[in-house]
């Protein structure tokens, strides 16, 4: 069962999409909120592989000597979310981007 969302969680939950995608650059604060948008899924991403990291430590303590067969799934969870756990900033996407490359 989901939790509800408190007022104070949606108030400061982000209203935009995390991209630069039509964000005019001199209204600061949408410009402001695309990038806290951007940063608040990079932290998503990278508390998502550290909580598949913890159940894989888990399953391999549960599994012992038979961890390779038992947990593979996790291990390969795991690797393709390492992909995208690293929290990057926004300045790159900021500076590089491209109206219409998306």
């Amino acid at each position: 069962m989901p939790t509800p969302e408190s007022a104070l969680f949606l108030a400061k939950k982000p209203q935009v999409p995390p991209t630069f995608k039509g964000v005019d650059y001199s209204d600061t604060p949408r410009l402001k909120a695309a990038q806290d948008a951007i940063i608040r899924e990079q932290w998503v991403k990278s508390m998502m592989a550290r909580l598949i990291r913890e159940e894989l430590g888990k399953c391999y303590v549960k599994e012992g000597v038979n961890h390779l067969e038992k947990c593979g799934g996790l291990r390969e969870r795991y690797f393709e979310a390492l992909k995208d756990a690293k929290v990057r900033g926004y300045l790159f996407q900021q500076q590089n981007y491209v109206p219409g490359d998306e």
